[in-house]
């Protein structure tokens, strides 16, 4: 290692020596070049004047002078294979502050110059130390790609700052394997133009014939910030090209303005299902929950997961994890130690089914803000095990609710659901029994108790995407349950992003509806990951139809009939009007909800109904075996 450092240290010492002695030569060939230049190319002219004298008299100390200026601008510093505006910002700066001290010099030895000279000194001056540097550059990029490796010959769509990120990441990184030949960008304007010298073609038209005629091997859509449908069709164009696609990451994880070679991936589906940036007014939600005690149910699952991600970055007093399962919190505490080193994070064991230890822990610790997201969630696994949807969805909500009432939390925030409208399972009556129980007990509570309802999120446990992803990879088939079933869906740190902003507006007893956009065809999804995989649906892999599973329906809703819609300040987020309903009559209906005898799953079914009239049992489950 000691060697490899010291011949490191030795290369760059070599570098930079004969980069200040090309320096050196430049800056007395700009004084020599400013004067011929001055006397209109003639050096008759020039030798009969004492300019030429006075430059040889004072080169010595001028050029001395003016390499320890470039010491100082940093000019020795950068690794010009990676020199950008700044760099040369500094050059151009350097060489006029070395003109000026030049000229200034000179006149207090009583050698006056040209006025001309100051300018045309520093402007060769700056145009050889940039050329000289760039040129570097270039033979530094050249050499390093050209190490022995065949760069793909790559369609770059996009023709916007993102795109002039990626192809200067191409263009300039030691890892790249992209030489980037045409650009595809459907903006009129930008047609005929060049970014870092490479031509904008056409638009998407051009895709197919581009892809032929350049021979392209690759194609990376830098499209950050376009909407799902305009990604589907460039992509549904990009498959007939046969060409390998990668892109960039959403909007979420460039916030930064940071683009890398790494962070440029193989198209995926969670790529095509993105939205628009959300737009969240930090400050509203930092200010709620800055020095504040935060306590997430659930904390260990997706949703929950992310809740306290994001509320650790907001500076909390303190953070409670509270999850059944060790596992996930155990990691989740590992990530937030390494990530939060400051914070006074406290992981708790435990279910929210069980009321003594819920108190307890809102007792000891009392939080100023819960977000109840412990929940269980998959519809055909509920519709198996009925009574344990109620005892964990219903009952540990109203568990943790009245504790939060009890030991005086400021804020309660529900994590509910679209499958909580007109429900057809027992899931999602469930979870619309937990939207009563916060409308309840906020009547009667100085605590503000609030449900958020959103779809499906990407990327969470057990949803759809990742068995899609298995069943492709063990070579199909690909199950569907319907051909026209839909769905929403939405990232989950949008999701939790919209759930704090809401927790912002709230005012207690609210319903917010998040926007989740246009909803999905499981069958379009299933397909296009298909044809993400290089393969074609039907033909390489089958796409088999099983039926809507128990307790499943064609789409979701967001609003029950009559709830209507308000708008907040997030154009994403909307309040639904609240629906009338006896809070007394539903309190009693939970106590008999409670006593029905667990081998009752029709009793427990026609009970759900009679507390929430929108459930609709299933035929089948209407009378007993």
């Amino acid at each position: 290692m000691e060697n490899i450092n010291a011949n490191s240290t030795n290369k760059k010492t070599v570098r930079v020596a004969m980069l200040v002695i090309a320096d050196a030569i430049l800056i007395n060939l700009a004084a020599f070049l400013a004067l011929f230049v001055r006397f209109e190319f003639n050096m008759q002219t020039l030798y009969a004047t004492e300019y030429l004298g006075y430059i040889q008299s004072i080169c010595f100390v001028n050029t001395a002078a003016t390499l320890v200026l470039f010491k100082y601008a940093k000019l020795y510093n950068s690794l010009w294979e990676f020199a950008s505006t700044s760099e040369l910002v500094r050059v151009l700066v350097a060489s006029f502050v070395a003109a000026l001290l030049l000229v200034h010099s000179m006149l207090l030895l009583d050698m006056p110059m040209p006025k001309s000279f100051v300018v045309l000194y520093a402007g060769f001056l700056a145009c050889f130390c940039a050329l000289l540097r760039l040129g570097y550059r270039e033979i530094r990029r050249r050499k390093t790609l050209s190490g022995g490796r065949e760069r793909k010959r790559t369609m770059l769509i996009g023709g916007g700052q993102a795109g002039s990120m990626v192809l200067r990441e191409f263009q300039y990184s030691a890892h790249s394997e992209n030489e980037v030949v045409c650009i595809i960008d459907d903006d009129d304007s930008k047609r005929g133009s060049y970014i870092r010298g490479v031509k904008i073609i056409g638009g998407r038209e051009k895709i197919v014939d581009a892809a032929q005629e350049y021979e392209i091997e690759e194609i990376v859509l830098a499209l950050p910030s376009a909407s799902r449908k305009i990604k589907l069709e460039i992509l549904e164009i990009c498959h007939r090209t046969g060409c390998a696609l990668r892109t960039l990451p959403g909007l979420y994880q460039l916030a930064n303005g940071d683009v890398s070679i790494e962070k440029i991936h193989h198209v995926d589906i969670e790529d095509l299902l993105g939205r628009n940036i959300v737009k969240t007014d930090l400050s509203e939600v930092a200010e709620y929950i800055s020095g504040k005690t935060v306590l997430v149910t659930g904390g260990g699952g997706s949703i929950g997961s992310e809740l306290c991600r994001q509320a650790a970055d907001m500076s909390p007093e303190r953070l409670i994890v509270f999850d059944i399962y060790e596992n996930n919190a155990y990691d989740l505490q590992m990530e937030l130690r390494t990530k939060h080193p400051e914070l006074e994070l406290i992981v708790l064991i435990g279910s929210v089914r069980d009321e003594v230890r819920v108190n307890g822990v809102f007792e000891k610790y009392r939080p100023d803000i819960v977000c109840h997201a412990a929940a269980h969630k998959h519809v055909p696994l509920m519709e198996g095990s009925p009574f344990e949807a109620i005892k964990n969805n219903v009952f540990g909500t109203y568990n943790v609710a009245r504790a939060a009432d009890k030991f005086g939390t400021g804020k309660f925030i529900l994590i509910s659901t679209d499958k909580a409208v007109n429900p057809t399972n027992v899931m999602g009556a469930s979870k619309r029994i937990c939207e009563m129980i916060v409308q309840t007990i906020n009547e009667r509570s100085k605590t503000e108790y609030v449900a958020v309802r959103f779809g499906n999120v990407l990327g969470s446990a057990g949803s759809v995407i990742p068995l899609f992803r298995k069943q492709i990879k063990d070579g199909g088939p690909v199950t569907v349950t319907h051909r026209d079933v839909v769905r929403y869906f939405m990232t989950i740190p949008e999701a939790v992003q919209l759930i704090f902003q809401a927790g912002a507006y709230a005012e207690g007893g609210e319903i917010f509806v998040l926007d989740m956009g246009e909803p999905v065809r499981i069958d379009d999804l299933a397909r296009n990951m298909i044809r993400l995989s290089g393969l074609e649906p039907d033909m390489d892999i089958p796409v088999v139809y099983t039926g809507l599973r128990p307790g499943e329906k064609l789409f979701e809703e967001l609003l029950l009939s009559g709830e209507g819609l308000k708008k907040t300040k997030n154009e994403l987020i909307y309040i639904g009007h609240e629906l009338n309903f006896d809070k007394a009559a539903f309190e009693q209906s939970l106590s008999e909800l409670k006593a029905i005898e667990e081998t009752d799953e029709v009793e427990l079914r026609a009970k759900l109904a009679e507390i929430v009239p929108t459930y609709h049992i299933p035929e089948h489950q209407k009378v007993r075996v």
